[in-house]
């Protein structure tokens, strides 16, 4: 049995708010949570089953998009048609990044955000992140191009950020000139 997700919209207070470190290891509450938004991610990204259960494509989650404002976050990034990598990050930290900038071409998108949003956002090229899995044992991923965006992404919504607030007001869109678009 499958049950959608209860994703807060954009304007819920809860996304705005700093999220507080996680207690590790995570409980089976937080676990089973996990395995639901992984399996709705991936869901989300295959068609059939993104218009079987009318699900918007998303690959990250973070816990305040759930009302949780916990630093966890969740992402499922397709390597291959229909492969996935799955990564789970508990108080997740940024500790190194590229001198290059980069931005989704067609913009970002965000699953508590259900509107078309237009602009580019300048993000790192290649991030490292350290942080926890849920057991409680170090991790470190070294993340380039789309997958860098969106570890940038789920980390600012665990900080009460979201894209658009990253998008220049006085300069929405970059041509490849200015920055690589991806």
């Amino acid at each position: 049995m499958f049950k959608k997700l209860e994703i807060l919209d954009e304007k819920d207070k809860h996304l705005r708010k700093k999220s507080i470190e996680s207690e590790l290891p995570l409980s089976k509450k937080e676990k089973d949570l996990i395995d639901r938004i992984i399996k709705e991610l991936t869901y989300s990204q295959i068609e059939k089953y993104a218009e079987k259960y009318n699900l918007r494509p998303g690959m990250g989650l973070a816990f305040p998009q759930l009302g949780i404002n916990k630093r966890i976050i969740v992402i499922v990034h397709e390597v291959d048609d229909g492969e996935f990598d799955n990564y789970v990050v508990v108080n997740p930290k940024i500790v190194s990044y590229s001198n290059e900038m980069i931005a989704a071409e067609a913009g970002e998108g965000c699953l508590s955000v259900n509107r078309e949003v237009e602009g580019h956002i300048k993000r790192y090229a290649r991030v490292t992140i350290e942080g926890y899995d849920m057991d409680g044992n170090k991790l470190r991923i070294r993340a380039r191009e789309e997958l860098s965006i969106a570890f940038q992404h789920e980390i600012d919504h665990l900080d009460g950020i979201l894209f658009y607030d990253r998008i220049d007001p006085n300069h929405q869109f970059y041509t490849e000139y200015e920055l690589r678009l991806i």
